[in-house]
């Protein structure tokens, strides 16, 4: 049986953090699938908005040689994402691990014979560190 995988993201100013994600994703799986959240699914549930817009992340995403297919995500419910895609695994950082959403998610998936991988958090680099630091430059510029 083909091993299919599935990740869900923001990819939002693309790090070694989420090529390490996607890198260690494909070791497991024969196909990955790679979606993209959009901006409005984004600031749903992170309150922000990407600084890199929807389309130009996922060309940078389909340029990795791991990834199979980029798709569009407009929502966060796993289980119709199953439905629409067929994965066998999905795959996260270990950042959510244990939290309530995906403590929902893994007991949901598990029922459908998905199994949840999670890989380890590239603490050192994200997504959310680098706009901090850019928001500290700008106001030191500023001032």
């Amino acid at each position: 049986m083909e091993k299919i995988g599935f990740i869900q993201g923001t990819f939002d100013m693309f790090h070694i953090g989420h090529l390490n994600l996607i890198r260690n994703a494909k070791n497991v799986c024969d196909y990955l699938i790679v979606g993209i959240n959009t901006d409005e699914l984004v600031e749903k549930y992170k309150q922000k908005t990407p600084v890199v817009p929807l389309k130009e992340r996922m060309e940078i995403v389909s340029a990795i040689k791991y990834v199979d297919k980029v798709v569009v995500t407009k929502d966060r419910d796993k289980v119709k994402l199953h439905e629409k895609y067929k994965f066998n695994y999905l795959i996260m950082g270990d950042d959510w691990k244990n939290t309530e959403f995906y403590d929902k998610v893994e007991k949901e998936l598990n029922e459908l014979g998905v199994k949840i991988i999670y890989f380890p958090y590239t603490k050192s680099t994200s997504s959310t560190k680098l706009q901090k630091t850019i928001d500290i430059l700008l106001k030191e510029k500023e001032d």
